[in-house]
Formats: C-alpha cells, structure tokens, sequence
C-alpha cells in the first residue's frame, strides 16, 4: 500500500471523458487481499482507505453487493438513454464511476450471478483505463472465484486481469482475530421464554422512548420499485420478526436498504433451522452480512443459542459432520463444537457463507460492536 499512495495524486484532477485505449503511465497496481475469515482484511482496506492523503477526496468505499446493485442501475439508466441506437451501455458506466472516485475499495469481492461475470472484465478494464486504482477483499484467490459457476469460461479473462493488474497478496494465518475472546454485550437471547421476550421488549421501549420519534407500525421503504414493510420502527430503530425478514423473498439489495435506514435493528423468534428451513437461512446469512457491512447494532431473540441455529443437533455437539465439512470449517477457523453439525451447507461456497456469518454474530455480540456500531 506505502508503494501506491505516491502515484495516486498524479490521477485525481482531471475529469475522464473516454478511457483510453492504454494503461495511464505509471498507473499503480490495485491490492487484492483474500484469506479466511477474521484474517483482518477488511480492517487493512479501511486503514488504507482510512489514511489516504487528504487531497485525495474522489474515493469510495463500499461492499460489493452494493457496488454491483449500483452498476446493474446505471446499466440499465445507461440502455435507456442509447436507445435503438444501442451501444455499450458499461463504457458511460464505467467513466461516470471513475469521475467519482479514482480509488475503489471493495469489500468482500465475490462472484456468484451470471450476470456479474459477464460484465465484470469489461468494467474493470474500462476503469483501470480511467486511472481507476482499487483495493479489495476476498475470501478466495482469483483462480477459486466464480467456481462451477455457469459459464465461468467466459470469466477467465476477468480473473487473468485481476492477477496481472492486482497484487495477489493472501492473509492467511489460521486465526480467526474475530473469535479471540471479548467481554460480550448481552444481545443475543435465547431460549424463547417469556422472560426473554420481556427483556428484549424492554430493550427496545427504552431505544425508542423519545416522545419526539416515537415507534410506528408498517413503515415503508422502497428500493428497486419494491415496498419493504417494517413492522415497528422509529426513524432510527426497527425491530423485525424472523419470518417477516426472512420467510419471504429478499435480496441483498433489500436487506442493505434496511440497514442503511436503521442503525439498530432488533430481530425475534429466530428457530433453528434444518433443510426445510434452506432458502430463510440463507436469506438470514445475507441480512448479517448486510448489518455487519453497516455496522449495525443487533438484538437477537433465538430458540437456541445464535451459533446454534443451523445445527442439526439440539446439543450443538459435532454430529454427523462430513469429512469435506470438517475440512473447510477447520480451514475457516470454524469450531464444530460451537456451532454443531448442518446438511444445509454442502458446497465450499455456502459453508464460506455460513463460517463467514457465525465469526461475525461472534463480533456483534462483543462490548466493542455494541459502544460503536448504530451511528447514522
């Protein structure tokens, strides 16, 4: 990173107006930083980002899931305008993102939509073009993204673009720093008992006791020309009940559009989940990423312990874990003994996203998240 902050000031003036056919002399590589979970990635990118010289202000931060939604946008505001004349609707895309910001910082960098893939080399090309320099994580090395994926030979020239113009750096340590022990807040409650009820409708008058933003019912949000319902919320506060935020079909988009409203969110009767429960599991995976993202201060209300909800065994012991199971949770870090055995997550993909979602809930429920996440 100390070799890139040098050259960035050289590219921060002028505004773009068609990328050039080459690589602007001199242009630095981007940083492409992957490894488990908990191996500090995101907290490098935001360092970097973070400590920035001060002149350079055209910089952006930002998940991922959201960059894409973005694009997806643009794209299709980028069609209306060409028309029936057509055209390529990423290269105006590409050049109004890089009259923005000239440094990209992407979190969690992952690829698992077709429609991703297809538009992905053409995009960064287009912005490294523009002078574009990005850093971001992932937790796969470029050659494991897009695995299986449909298609996915359409998708190697994007990877052989991101280890020719990013150094591939692997963090790597068998640690997950998430998981060191913390003093933890108590926001997370189970069983569902009546006393727990209490205590979490207790926590939530108290954070929307203010007479002049009090609680309402059946608030509504809009992205994407879809309504969002929220059950009982104050402009800052909401509070869902598990089916309502994951019995139905949401998206990430939806999900980020929630926690960018609301900088604490409680959520009640969380079950625990088995293979019929699939499709909400998955839906509530993507919701904590979507809070963790935010920095979103979380209650939780669970019929077991949260670590525990995909578990097939009540006790939360080891079960009937495969051997590949075993493999990949040990490799993420990921204590079986803690979480239990699940047949919901099978491919290395989902048990990513599952070993991702418990070190964050293991963040959350820490003092630290607790005095510093919910600002708005």
């Amino acid at each position: 990173m100390s070799r890139i902050r040098p050259l960035l000031h050289h590219f921060f003036f002028a505004k773009p107006s068609e990328a050039p056919s080459t690589l602007p002399e001199g242009l630095p590589k981007g940083l492409y930083l992957f490894g488990d979970v908990g191996t500090g990635k995101t907290m490098l990118m935001d360092l970097f980002y973070n400590t920035l010289p001060t002149h350079i202000t055209r910089k952006r931060r930002v998940h991922f899931h959201a960059f894409m939604i973005d694009v997806h946008k643009r794209i299709h505001t980028a069609k209306i305008k060409l028309g029936l004349a057509g055209g390529d609707p990423i290269a105006p895309v590409a050049r109004d993102l890089a009259s923005e910001a000239y440094v990209l910082c992407f979190d969690e960098f992952q690829v698992t939509d077709i429609a991703d893939a297809m538009i992905l080399r053409q995009l960064f090309e287009k912005l490294l073009n523009y002078g574009v320099v990005s850093v971001m994580t992932s937790n796969r090395h470029p050659d494991d993204l897009y695995k299986n994926g449909i298609q996915r030979s359409s998708f190697m020239p994007c990877i052989d673009l991101l280890k020719e113009r990013f150094e591939v750096t692997d963090l790597d340590s068998g640690t997950d720093y998430r998981r060191i022990p913390r003093s933890l807040s108590h926001v997370y409650y189970d069983p569902l008992t009546p006393d727990n009820q209490a205590e979490v409708d207790k926590i939530f008058q108290a954070f929307t006791s203010d007479p002049s933003d009090p609680a309402i019912h059946n608030r509504k949000l809009h992205t994407w020309g879809r309504e969002i319902l929220v059950p009982e919320s104050s402009s800052t506060v909401a509070r869902f009940g598990f089916v309502g935020l994951c019995g139905k079909p949401m998206s990430a988009a939806d999900y980020l559009e929630i926690t960018k409203n609301f900088g604490t969110i409680f959520v009640t009767d969380v079950p625990k989940m088995g293979l019929s429960q699939k499709d909400m599991a998955r839906r509530f995976i993507t919701f904590i990423d979507a809070c963790y993202e935010s920095k979103t201060k979380l209650f939780v209300s669970s019929e077991v312990p949260i670590y525990q909800i995909f578990s097939d065994d009540p006790n939360g012991k080891k079960g009937d874990i495969t051997d590949h199971m075993r493999s990949v949770m040990d490799d993420l870090g990921l204590p079986s003994d803690l979480v239990g055995a699940s047949s919901m997550f099978t491919g290395d993909e989902e048990l990513f996203a599952f070993a991702r979602c418990c070190s964050r809930l293991v963040q959350m429920g820490s003092k630290e998240w607790a005095e510093t996440a919910g600002a708005r």
